[in-house]
């Protein structure tokens, strides 16, 4: 049967039993299913009586094919908030080998979200060997003098892309992992420009790039030039029309809010 609980409270019960366990949901919006799994059983079992909880959740998420608004949320910001949980997200196939044998072998309850969009649009070669990513460490994609720019998944691409068709000197940093992520790369980051704009494709607000642009107003102030400034998608659900996705997405704002950091 169709179901999202039963798998994922069945993946903690053979972790109990001393099993590795994987589930994967057909699409990441349909989570909302299994949510008391997650956010209560999975990411406070090992709080409550020091039992691991042994699982791995592949998530394919994000937009970008028309599918509308109950097969194309970005929805990583709904685990964001919850202590116990790891989130790894990402935007090229050799990470995602890498961070998914990292997640298996993490003790921990990790959501693994890969975005359905990337699956058909990007190739690259991929080590046939068992080799990991630490979970926690970002990638430096791209390093120059004139703005920083922070994002993962999709959002990687669009700013690669962006960057090298106008010709802008900018560091780009790959987050890869959301929890934990990389408060030391990020400061590198911020440091070398002193101009920054967080870049995802989830909706603006309550968005992941909200606390890291606030921790970075909070923790390296005295290293930035202009506000930091956030790219996100619109806050309204996902039109299934694809001018209307198109509309939608964050992408359209890239180039402005690029141009204002750099006319700061």
């Amino acid at each position: 049967p169709i179901s999202e609980a039963a798998p994922l409270g069945a993946a903690l019960g053979l972790s109990i039993k001393g099993y590795k366990s994987m589930v994967e949901m057909q699409f990441a919006d349909f989570v909302s299913c299994g949510f008391n799994q997650i956010v209560n059983n999975l990411a406070k079992t090992h709080y409550r009586w020091q039992q691991n909880a042994d699982v791995v959740i592949r998530m394919p998420t994000g937009a970008g094919s028309g599918a509308g608004p109950f097969h194309s949320q970005s929805n990583e910001a709904w685990f964001f908030h919850v202590p116990g949980l790891k989130i790894v997200y990402p935007s090229t196939p050799e990470d995602a080998k890498g961070l998914l044998l990292s997640s298996f072998y993490d003790p921990n309850p990790v959501l693994f979200f890969e975005h359905k969009n990337l699956y058909r649009a990007i190739k690259g070669n991929v080590p046939t060997n068992n080799f990991t990513i630490p979970i926690g460490k970002a990638k430096w994609v791209k390093k120059g003098d004139d703005v920083t720019i922070i994002t993962y998944g999709l959002g990687v691409h669009w700013c690669s892309n962006y960057v090298a068709e106008n010709n802008i000197d900018a560091t780009i940093l790959d987050l890869r992992s959301l929890v934990p992520w990389d408060k030391e790369a990020v400061v590198e980051a911020v440091e070398r420009t002193g101009k920054v704009v967080v870049v995802h494709e989830d909706n603006l607000q309550g968005g992941i790039g909200a606390e890291i642009a606030a921790w970075i107003g909070e923790h390296c102030f005295k290293l930035l030039d202009a506000p930091v400034m956030r790219v996100a998608s619109i806050n309204t659900p996902i039109p299934f029309n694809k001018d209307l996705e198109d509309n939608y997405l964050g992408l359209n704002e890239l180039g402005e809010k690029l141009n204002e950091l750099l006319n700061w």
